[in-house]
């Protein structure tokens, strides 16, 4: 039986997702960046949101260590993965390398 956190990944094409908590400074400093980029990119690719305190298994299944983490899904399979915030151009030249 697949995961929630599976048929998320595998819901579309390419998967962004956003490891965060709600304590986290530069988690909220990469939320408006990330709004932009899920606008921007509609179609392409799929923005989600998962929160590390409420999702605790499937942070320490992916060895999230720290937040924001970003990991990219292309059909269901990691591609790309940084840890830290970044800017929105940083941000768009590596989702860019897998479109």
């Amino acid at each position: 039986m697949k995961s929630n956190f599976q048929r998320l990944t595998s819901s579309h094409p390419y998967v962004l997702v956003d490891f965060f908590a709600e304590w986290c400074g530069p988690c909220k400093q990469l939320a408006p960046v990330l709004k932009e980029i899920a606008a921007e990119t509609k179609g392409k690719v799929k923005v989600v949101k998962v929160d590390v305190d409420k999702n605790q298994k499937i942070a320490a299944n992916l060895s999230v260590r720290g937040v924001p983490t970003l990991i990219l899904y292309k059909y269901s399979k990691q591609v790309w993965r940084q840890s830290g915030a970044m800017t929105k151009f940083e941000l768009m030249k590596a989702i860019n390398n897998f479109l």
